[in-house]
Formats: C-alpha cells, sequence, structure tokens
C-alpha cells in the first residue's frame, strides 16, 4: 500500500503541524471525554482513555487540559455529551471510506457528512455497507532503522500479530488489547517508538490508477479530515507511487 502509506504519513505530518496552532485541540479532547465515559477515568486500566491522553500529550494539550476532560467524561464536571458515530461510504475509483465521528449533535454531522461525499464525488452508505473491509488493530510505529530479523522475534515474543517494513521504517501490529503491553515490552528492549494506535486496517485494496478519480479520493479524504467532528478517516485505496508524486508536486 505504497500510496496509502504516504497519505497516512502526510496525514501524521500534518497533524503535528495543525496541533501547534491549536486546531486539533477540541478533536483530541472529544477523544479523551468519551473514552473516560465509556471505559472509566483510569489510564491504566482503560486501553482507549490511555492512547487518547498519549496523542494529546503529543500534540502538547496542557495536562490542565487533559484533566479536565477526563473529568467531564466520569461525570465530575458537566459539559457537553458526545457520542461516538461511524459513518461508511465509498469515493472515487470505488474505494471503501470508514470515517469515525464524535458529536454532541447526530443530525448536524449526518448532514455535513452526506454534502462533503456528494461534494466529492463519493456517496455516503448505509451502516455496514464497508465496515467488513476493515479490521481494528493495534499499531506500533517504529521510525528507526532497526535490524528487522530481530524485531521479527522481539515482536513475536512479545505477542505481537504482524510485522511490516516500511522503508526503513517498520510497523508492528497486535490485538488492540494487546497494544500497551507489547508496546510496552519492545519499549523495555530498547527499540524507539515514535508513536502506537488502535487503528483500522483494511483487508483489501482497490488501485486507483486514474489521475482524476485519485485528485477527488484525496480532497475528499482531507474534507472529511478537516471536519470538526471527525476524528479518523480509514480508506481502502492503493495510488500508485508515480501518480502520487504527481498530485503531491501539483
Amino acid at each position: 500500500m505504497s500510496g496509502h502509506s504516504k497519505w497516512a504519513n502526510i496525514k501524521y505530518r500534518k497533524a503535528a503541524q495543525d496541533s501547534k496552532r491549536g486546531k486539533l485541540f477540541q478533536k483530541l479532547v472529544k477523544a479523551i471525554i468519551t473514552a473516560a465515559r465509556e471505559g472509566g477515568g483510569d489510564p491504566s486500566a482503560n486501553v482507549a482513555l490511555k492512547n487518547a491522553i498519549e496523542k494529546a500529550k503529543e500534540a502538547n494539550v496542557p495536562m490542565e487540559n487533559i484533566q479536565r476532560a477526563i473529568k467531564r467524561g466520569t461525570g465530575e464536571i458537566e459539559g457537553a455529551s458526545y457520542e461516538q458515530v461511524i459513518y461508511e461510504g465509498y469515493g472515487p475509483g470505488g474505494v471503501a471510506i470508514l470515517v469515525e465521528a464524535m458529536t454532541d449533535n447526530r443530525n448536524r454531522t449526518a448532514s455535513d457528512m452526506r454534502y462533503i461525499f456528494t461534494r466529492h464525488g463519493g456517496s455516503l452508505g448505509e451502516a455496514g455497507c464497508v465496515s467488513w473491509v476493515f479490521e481494528k488493530r493495534g499499531a506500533i510505529y517504529i521510525s528507526s532503522n532497526v535490524d528487522e530479523d530481530e524485531l521479527l522475534m522481539t515482536a513475536a515474543e512479545a505477542g505481537a500479530s504482524d510485522v511490516v517494513k516500511e522503508d526503513s521504517s517498520f510497523i508492528v501490529y497486535t490485538d488492540p488489547t494487546a497494544l500497551n503491553e507489547v508496546s510496552e515490552f519492545l519499549s523495555q528492549k530498547g527499540y524507539p517508538i515514535d508513536r502506537c494506535e488502535i487503528t483500522m486496517i483494511p483487508k483489501n485494496t482497490v488501485s486507483v490508477t486514474d489521475i482524476n478519480d485519485a485528485s477527488k479520493l484525496l480532497k475528499l479524504l482531507d474534507a472529511l479530515e478537516d471536519h470538526d467532528d471527525v476524528q479518523n478517516v480509514y480508506a481502502n485505496f492503493d495510488i500508485p507511487d508515480e501518480i502520487f508524486d504527481q498530485l503531491e508536486s501539483a
């Protein structure tokens, strides 16, 4: 998934840049509130909350905001009540798209999603239409150039399910419930962990070879990512490197 991986890396860089301007603070705080509400306010016993807090810290969200968000989630402080909603649809080229959002107004967010999909050549579908394409997994990113064979053995010992090499970096995949355990094991073994997260991995990919479809698809994905209620966007596309490079330099 070379083109898909490039998009993921660009997303991560863009998120880091946006966070410096405070744009992502609201999304990160929402994630903490929802995780605390659903699994309690103790991050050692709530994997989702622990991951949400780590992402917030990476984006330099002040600890005061993080603590306040946890208390809002557990009900110690009153505030807006957010719920997680999943939207599913198709983009140009028949690409499956899964959107995770957190909203305090389902009708408003659903209307916005339908508009964004339609405006960019896609279509919002019914619940369940594409969720079967994706599998929830834990992902640990190791950016340094480490010995692949040693990492494979160590990851297997830690209980990881797979290791994928991308250029000079690696992604260690785990069962979602084992993410923290495997991450801590690898860290103790001296592996430099860039970040870890719960993500959705496509079971199959759609090759988008038409440059116009590819352009429309990336604009659709960007528009979804930029919506205030959207937390994560997943898609099962693969854009060939040469087309992706043309689009990025355009």
